[in-house]
């Protein structure tokens, strides 16, 4: 369904749920086909790129590329020996701030951004409602963030593929699991990282509905999401950290222990279904009562 149908439904009509599936549709290609979006898909593919490219440069003559104990970004020191790796290190490496900068701008601009340029209006006149209009934003930038890690991932996994070995690997605890079950895992790991965003993008879509300007609520949003990520490290603060939305993003890196450490995962899933539930709340309760007028 184009934005011109949307235009022409009718006011009077009863809501058809394939029309909620068309207007959904409608959205993710509209949101996917923008030069923006596809700019930010761009810059997270080449992230893994240059990170594979950097190690294998480093390590061409013998060299060893320096680490840590294995968790989060060290998963770097590993990649030598298994490509696979390479997915989990362009993860952890785009996680903390490019993922969620590019959710916050798609989500920053659901609704601001039509206000801004007068279709917001036309999209209310179709049958839909505020509620199932601001349902079907939110699912889209929902689908947003499971593409953004994806694209993170199958670009991790080609160059990985290209450049380093695969086969078995060694998880954190030190055990051996086979190439399959290590493809599993970087799936789900994926999948969490997807799942991580959920806040974010429910924190952008209810900054977009107190503004008309796209660009105000971009911005705004990924200044929220700087600025929480300063407070998560700074140690006398360590009292309102656990609340953060990003204090257990890395906790992924245990889906590679054996056996796996759910603590922090049930956590942070938990934390972001709460950032979801209130900000989704908030935004609800704003665009409902929100004045179009543009």
């Amino acid at each position: 369904m184009s934005r011109a149908d949307v235009r022409e439904a009718g006011a009077g009509r009863r809501p058809n749920p394939l029309w909620a599936l068309g207007l959904l549709r409608s959205e993710l290609v509209t949101t996917v086909r923008r030069w923006r979006t596809l700019a930010l898909l761009g810059v997270l593919a080449a992230v893994p790129v240059l990170v594979g490219v950097a190690v294998r440069i480093e390590t061409r003559g013998g060299g060893s590329v320096g680490g840590g104990s294995g968790e989060g970004p060290a998963f770097i020191t590993q990649i030598t020996n298994n490509g696979l790796f390479l997915v989990f290190t362009a993860l952890a490496a785009t996680l903390p701030f490019f993922l969620p900068m590019t959710v916050g701008v798609v989500a920053g601009d659901a609704i601001a951004g039509e206000a801004g340029g007068g279709t917001l209006r036309y999209l209310l006149v179709a049958p839909a409602g505020r509620t199932r209009l601001l349902l079907t934003k939110y699912a889209t930038v929902l689908a947003f963030c499971l593409l953004a890690t994806l694209v993170v991932a199958v670009s991790a996994l080609i160059v990985g593929a290209l450049l380093f070995p695969l086969g078995e690997l060694t998880t954190i605890s030190g055990t051996r699991i086979s190439f399959a079950e290590g493809l599993g895992r970087a799936l789900l790991i994926a999948l969490v990282v997807a799942a991580s965003l959920v806040g974010v993008a429910a924190l952008g879509l209810f900054v977009s509905t107190l503004t008309n300007s796209g660009i105000a609520a971009m911005a705004t949003t990924v200044g929220l999401l700087i600025t929480v990520q300063i407070v998560d490290q700074i140690p006398q603060l360590h009292a309102v950290q656990p609340y953060l939305f990003s204090h257990y993003w890395l906790s992924f890196a245990d889906l590679m222990r054996e056996p796996v450490y759910w603590d922090d995962l049930v956590k942070n899933l938990g934390l972001q279904g709460l950032y979801a539930a209130v900000f989704g709340s908030a935004a609800w309760a704003r665009f409902t009562a929100k004045d179009i007028s543009v």
